[in-house]
């Protein structure tokens, strides 16, 4: 069976690199997980707990909105 990628996007990149170019590395070690943990979630294959979520936010200062968005769903 093959795991389709989440359908949640994240700026977590745009962030980064808008608070002094943060590195993949510096950001995990912050939230207590592997770089790899957050190649994975920026590019889209995994998605964090809403309590990483919640601490990735936070290390951004941002509403959580602004750092993940879920695509609404279309009206039928």
């Amino acid at each position: 069976m093959v795991k389709q990628p989440t359908r949640v996007t994240n700026n977590i990149r745009a962030l980064r690199f808008s608070h002094g170019e943060m590195t993949q590395a510096e950001l995990a070690d912050r939230i207590g997980v592997t770089r790899q943990t957050v190649i994975a979630i920026e590019q889209g294959r995994y998605s964090p707990s809403l309590e990483m979520a919640f601490e990735i936010a936070r290390v951004f200062r941002a509403p959580l909105e602004t750092v993940f968005e879920y695509p609404e769903e279309e009206v039928r």
